[in-house]
């Protein structure tokens, strides 16, 4: 999954979401040196994401690309569901989407001196530019594609993905739908945040 849902799937505190998105930032960085509440939220994000690409929706929302972009299938897909999940936000959560994304920013950049340089860069620019605003409009959801495509160091045919989403716009909302219910239930079945 990408940066919200780990996000939405973490504990409404700054640690537990500073763990829930380190496990995108692991290159040599040692979790023992972090305490229990960011390994928590680090042990969350790979339960989340171990379910994710298991899961029987992920895949077939995968396979709905060309072959030309097909290895970046993942990426369209989970960065799609971001979307998704801020378009039903209300079907998953109480908290109104402006109040939970300010408060995000909030906990995030008073943890940002903790954070390994990788994720420092990446976390302070998407705390800056508020990224998950972007996520909302498909024209967004362009960008950010367009965006990791660029820091791609090899020759590719990633560039204007989105044409794809919106040509597989109602088949990945439907994916969406069936699939993020059962991955809140997961994640609640295991409360490894929880104790």
């Amino acid at each position: 999954m990408n940066y919200l849902a780990h996000l939405h799937l973490s504990q409404p505190n700054g640690e537990s979401r500073f763990g829930n998105l380190l496990g995108d930032f692991m290159h040599g960085v040692q979790p023992h040196i972090y305490s229990q509440t960011i390994q928590a939220g680090l042990a969350n994000h790979r339960l989340v994401d171990k379910f994710t690409d298991q899961h029987a929706q992920v895949i077939q929302a995968k396979q709905l690309f060309s072959a030309r972009r097909r290895r970046f299938a993942g990426i369209i897909v989970d960065v799609s569901f971001d979307h998704f999940l801020i378009k039903h936000w209300s079907q998953f959560s109480d908290l109104p989407f402006a109040r939970f994304e300010q408060s995000v920013y909030q906990q995030l950049e008073g943890l940002l001196a903790k954070m390994p340089d990788s994720m420092q860069a990446m976390i302070g620019s998407m705390v800056s530019h508020r990224w998950l605003d972007t996520y909302a409009s498909l024209s967004g959801v362009g960008r950010a594609l367009d965006n990791t495509a660029a820091r791609i160091r090899f020759k590719h045919q990633f560039d204007n993905s989105i044409e794809e989403v919106q040509h597989h716009y109602a088949a990945l909302e439907a994916h969406f739908l069936q699939f993020y219910p059962e991955l809140q239930a997961h994640v609640r079945a295991h409360r490894l945040e929880l104790g």
